[in-house]
């Protein structure tokens, strides 16, 4: 008998074992640190990996350092696969079984990286820290959650809370809005969603969905009927991208690109006579230092004022801007900030580099009787629009 065969090892009781039974296409295993969370998420491949030729898993965290540092996710699978045939390879930070069984870790460091996985196939996409990625990424890849070999696609990922991240709003059903603790009596209850004019849309049972599906004469000729005989979850998922990845990937459109009306319509808002007495309120400024003279065209210094309600809704409270000079915009913020109260919080972008630690080091102190959250800013406009439009 082999070693591997002798090998027991179990789940802790409660959330751990909870996570490794889900029948969840998309699980996330959430909770403070020191949960066992990367240990269940290290053990979930095991169930597959030894036994289905053809089965692949691909851990993702946001950084190479990240899967390397010491007691990260490589350090934990040394820990348990050598005991179950698993053959490291180091330099590609895999492990090969001799099934031809295979799980893979790796970044997506850039927004774009995800780009660098068209095409794959992939039976079992794990993320560790899921806030650490945008959504976008995690969408596209949803879109690579395919197979052959047998085993249903399914995702799995792991986080710590952050009020802030795109995880929060995704998860909001589960968690208690008023405390921001999980309700115990909905851990690992099943829900459905599609995505449906950008908007997700979710429901209890799946049935409640189907008005929301197209039927099969109104899908694209694109659609492989081959491919989702054997996957035929996968038309789900194409379904619940956003839409440019949609339209390039179901509907196989080449024309397709970003522009105008597929982040922002104006008829996905509604307008209000008056917005609720109770809101959180931030004034967020999207920083120029150029004034408008008959020989440029500058860009604009923007200050939106958007709140949030106790329902989760958004509502866009004023907007100022401006093309000035440098002493022409902190002026404005200083009195826009005057006329807001203080009660309302201030941020704006951060360039990266000394420069722009000097300018926000600089309007913090210009604005010292507020709540100022300089944020660096990573991506391009329109990954950093993406959540903006999502909520719209």
């Amino acid at each position: 008998m082999s070693l591997a065969a002798k090998t027991i090892i179990s789940a802790h009781p409660g959330p751990q074992t909870t996570f490794l039974q889900t029948p969840a296409d998309i699980c996330i295993y959430g909770g403070a640190a020191g949960g066992g969370k990367t240990v269940g998420l290290i053990l979930e491949p095991l169930r597959h990996v030894r036994r289905v030729p053809g089965f692949s898993a691909v851990f993702f965290r946001r950084t190479t350092p990240q899967i390397t540092n010491p007691g990260g996710l490589w350090d934990e699978s040394l820990n348990f696969y050598p005991r179950f045939g698993g053959t490291p390879h180091h330099r590609a930070h895999e492990w090969r079984w001799p099934g031809g069984g295979k799980i893979k870790f790796s970044h997506l460091q850039l927004n774009s990286t995800v780009y660098d996985w068209q095409g794959a196939q992939i039976t079992l996409i794990c993320f560790d820290e899921l806030t650490h990625f945008t959504a976008h990424q995690f969408f596209f890849l949803v879109s690579r959650n395919r197979s052959t070999c047998g085993v249903r696609p399914y995702i799995r990922a792991t986080c710590n809370p952050d009020a802030d991240s795109w995880v929060a709003e995704f998860v909001r059903w589960w968690i208690d809005q008023d405390t921001g603790f999980p309700i115990p009596e909905r851990a690992a209850v099943l829900r459905y969603y599609v995505r449906v004019a950008e908007r997700i849309v979710w429901a209890d049972r799946p049935e409640e969905l189907i008005q929301y599906l197209p039927l099969p004469q109104d899908l694209p000729p694109g659609v492989d009927p081959p491919r989702l005989q054997v996957n035929p979850e996968y038309l789900a998922w194409l379904l619940s991208l956003p839409l440019l990845e949609r339209e390039r990937l179901l509907g196989g459109n080449w024309k397709i690109r970003p522009a105008a009306g597929l982040y922002f319509k104006r008829e996905w808002c509604a307008v209000a006579d008056a917005a609720p007495a109770e809101l959180d309120v931030v004034r967020y400024w999207d920083l120029a230092a150029t004034e408008k003279t008959e020989l440029n065209d500058p860009d604009w210094t923007v200050g939106i004022k958007l709140g949030r309600d106790r329902s989760g809704d958004y509502w866009l409270l004023d907007m100022v801007r401006a093309r000035a000079n440098p002493g022409d915009v902190e002026r404005l913020m200083l009195n826009t900030a005057t006329q807001d109260g203080k009660q309302v919080k201030i941020g704006f972008g951060q360039d990266p580099g000394q420069a722009g630690k000097s300018q926000a080091q600089h309007l913090v102190r210009s604005l010292s009787n507020f709540t100022v959250m300089p944020a660096t800013e990573g991506g391009d406009k329109l990954t950093r629009f993406g959540p903006f439009s999502s909520q719209c």
